[in-house]
């Protein structure tokens, strides 16, 4: 092999939000779960890690910078990811720039990597989700492995449960799996993100500081001390599960909306039953929930669901248009932003869902009526950090532009 050669993809992968929750691991080493959960993936327009990977004979060793994924997170799951995607390496050929590579050449090359998140790390928005499964796909891709998004998911999950539900876009499940070694625990796609387009997603960040408790010791704590957790596990969630999938293939947005807000106050319920007890939502989001169910009930159908992760941001699912619009009124009127914000830097995403509301200004904003469905409605102004209008969206792709690279094409080396 000639030594001056650098190879390298770029792949863009989407984070996830659960909307039938994983909590709690029945094997902490294998990450498996002790319950199937769904997700819905995000517009990777919005949300989403890009990750290059390279590799040059000319590289001595493993080098790795990320950004805002933790170098410590992917200095962890990198030698895993690194053996299991070698183990299922092919031959690489690229025959303008006369270089090979073989199967038994990827034992003994090293790899350059860099990555990127475009939203806020360890904050509740399943940042470890879209890195861990953009370093697998990405991997996967460079080294030329045959297996399929749903073979991958099961590496992905090992370095974060919830990743191997970023290797889907639409509504995605992982199936928990019953065999010991974790085989047969790995995601699949429920429906594509073009089967219910119509709705639209509105992230609240409330706050974009790390955790307190982390996921992974929340989970550990509440599997010893939760008799709540093993009767979700056991009684509640496998109905659910049946129930979501049917609400989502139909459409159906009174039972899907009913089953993810009830799910994911179970989710926190089960967190208060940890002893110590975990607080990942705060009064900013208890306020949100309010703000959500007042306005639901007042109309006599769901308008929106609401569903929290592990920290205090909310995801609210509106089921069209005309209903994200009107919420983002609410929370606008409820939550406006600080007087020295630009509404451009409050309402991040889809901005034209900002036009659909009637809001052009920050005086549009002071100008918003009280929603009638509360009377005398306090403002908090400044309790939400920014907004986020997205939407579901697709898995992960390669991106072919080097111009979105995040390592040079001849040296390998962070631009």
């Amino acid at each position: 092999m000639a030594e001056s050669w650098v190879i390298m993809v770029t792949a863009q992968t989407p984070t996830n939000i659960a909307v039938i929750k994983y909590w709690g691991k029945r094997d902490e080493k294998l990450i498996l779960p002790v319950n199937d959960s769904i997700s819905v993936t995000l517009d990777p327009v919005h949300l989403c890690t890009t990750t290059t990977v390279a590799v040059s004979p000319s590289f001595a060793l493993f080098r790795i910078g990320c950004g805002l994924m933790g170098r410590y997170q992917f200095s962890c799951v990198f030698p895993f990811f690194s053996r299991e995607i070698r183990a299922r390496a092919c031959d690489v050929e690229d025959k303008e720039r006369g270089i090979k590579i073989s199967k038994k050449d990827w034992e003994k090359l090293h790899v350059h990597i860099a990555s990127y998140n475009n939203f806020p790390t360890a904050a509740g928005l399943a940042s470890s989700a879209a890195g861990f499964a953009c370093l697998v796909f990405a991997l996967a891709k460079l080294m030329n492995a045959k297996e399929d998004n749903s073979e991958l998911s099961a590496i992905a999950r090992q370095g974060s449960g919830s990743a191997c539900r970023s290797l889907f876009g639409g509504f995605v499940k992982w199936k928990m799996g019953k065999v010991e070694d974790g085989s047969d625990s790995l995601a699949v796609q429920v429906v594509d993100e073009k089967h219910w387009d119509d709705l639209v997603i509105i992230i609240a960040v409330v706050s974009s500081r790390q955790k307190e408790t982390s996921s992974t010791t929340g989970m550990r704590e509440t599997v010893e001390t939760s008799l709540l957790l093993q009767h979700r596990a056991k009684e509640i969630v496998p109905k659910r599960i049946i129930q979501m999938e049917e609400a989502i293939k139909n459409r159906d947005f009174a039972s899907f909306a009913h089953l993810t807000c009830a799910d994911s106050n179970q989710f926190h319920a089960v967190c208060l039953d940890t002893c110590p007890p975990i607080f990942y939502m705060n009064d900013t989001s208890h306020r949100i929930i309010s703000c959500v169910e007042k306005w639901n009930r007042s109309v006599g159908t769901p308008q929106v669901a609401y569903t929290f992760d592990a920290g205090p941001n909310a995801v609210l699912i509106a089921h069209n248009r005309k209903a994200a619009a009107q919420l983002l009124q609410k929370l606008l009127f409820y939550f406006p932003p600080n007087s020295d914000t630009e509404l451009n830097s409050y309402v991040l995403g889809d901005k034209s869902i900002l036009k659909d509301a009637g809001i052009e200004d920050l005086k549009d904003v002071e100008a918003l009526p009280p929603p009638p469905e509360i009377k005398d409605a306090p403002r908090y102004k400044g309790d939400v950090s920014y907004f986020i209008c997205t939407r579901p969206g697709r898995g992960p792709v390669l991106l072919s532009d080097e111009s979105q690279a995040l390592l040079s094409p001849e040296t390998g080396l962070p631009k």
